[in-house]
């Protein structure tokens, strides 16, 4: 079942379309090796968050090939997106998603609420676009939808054999445009999600779609990753996540310094348990909210609890009692594996 707001939720403002930047003709040079930046001693108060006098800044280039540049001050990735685009001289709208260490369309290394300090930024921005015409022959058609946070609705992931994998128009990091002519732009993942699901089975749907801007070594893949691609991964890319010193961006406040716990710890696994679970139930992929409703659950014994909780905190969503359930459950068996 998938999620959608509440009737008497605020009407979405009326964005304009973004401007579609066309491929360049000219090979870009290829992205140099991502510098290494050393993590800093950092001052905080008694809740983790930074100082204000604290410079923090971030080595970033543009993944189809650019100078590099660097950009700070910013608390959550809308802030981010705007100095970024300050520095390149583009329109914010014009970014669909950044990557952490690569300049390939990884969806493994999507930025999502974290940087790490040592971590090189690489900005995806506007490519082609294309209009297609898809026949929704089966309910499913494959689909994983995620956001940049900053009304970018883009595909994270084609499940194999599915409709939507034997389109070859359709790639990973497509930005979802337009659907039906009924524009996406400042829509929500999991509002896209209910939106193609609901389309009527065994008929014709139109999808306007802006691909990333990329350079001719950086093909997008036709899944999120391949076998070869992580067997040949170098350690320059690693994930964020191993231990080390991150950046948390927060919509409510300022960004916080943590040193983030081993990936093997039981919330790490409750979390990416219940990032399975949203796309099994609504087609997305959104860590930041997985994890969200595992610290709900962290310091709570009783299932009614964590029910009410997830009604009080998260009620616009209007999650099945199904889903709930099936969280509370991830959250119990991970926690008693630790």
């Amino acid at each position: 079942m998938p999620l959608f707001k509440r009737s008497d939720d605020k009407k979405k403002a009326s964005m304009k379309k973004p401007a579609v930047t066309r491929e360049a003709t000219v090979p870009a040079p290829p992205p140099p090796k991502p510098a290494s930046l050393s993590a800093p001693s950092v001052a905080m108060d008694g809740s983790g968050a930074l100082h204000p006098h604290r410079d923090l800044s971030f080595h970033v280039q543009l993944a189809h090939g650019s100078p590099t540049k660097k950009v700070k001050d910013f608390k959550n990735v809308r802030e981010l997106y705007q100095r970024i685009a300050t520095e390149f001289k583009i329109s914010p709208a014009e970014i669909l998603f950044c990557t952490l260490n690569t300049h390939k369309v990884d969806m493994t290394k999507l930025l999502g609420g974290q940087i790490g300090l040592d971590d090189f930024i690489f900005v995806h921005v506007h490519g082609h676009s294309k209009d297609v015409t898809i026949n929704k022959s089966e309910a499913s058609l494959g689909l994983t939808v995620t956001d940049n946070g900053a009304g970018c609705a883009f595909i994270k992931k084609i499940k194999e054999s599915s409709v939507i994998s034997k389109i070859p128009e359709v790639l990973v990091g497509d930005h979802i445009v337009s659907i039906n002519g009924r524009s996406l732009y400042g829509t929500r993942h999991y509002e896209v999600a209910k939106l193609l699901k609901e389309l009527p089975q065994h008929c014709d749907f139109k999808m306007k779609l802006i691909e990333p801007h990329r350079a001719f070594d950086a093909i997008a893949p036709r899944s999120t990753t391949s076998k070869a691609a992580q067997a040949t991964s170098s350690s320059t890319e690693e994930a964020v996540g191993s231990g080390r010193q991150t950046l948390r961006l927060r919509a409510d406040g300022p960004p916080v310094l943590e040193t983030l716990a081993d990936e093997s710890t039981w919330g790490s696994k409750a979390a990416s348990k219940v990032d399975d679970l949203l796309e099994s139930f609504v087609g997305i992929r959104d860590v930041e909210l997985a994890d969200a409703m595992v610290q709900l659950a962290r310091n709570v014994q009783d299932y009614p609890v964590f029910a009410a909780a997830m009604e009080r905190e998260l009620g616009e969503f209007e999650f099945p009692d199904e889903f709930v359930s099936d969280v509370w459950s991830a959250v119990v068996k991970a926690r008693g594996g630790s």
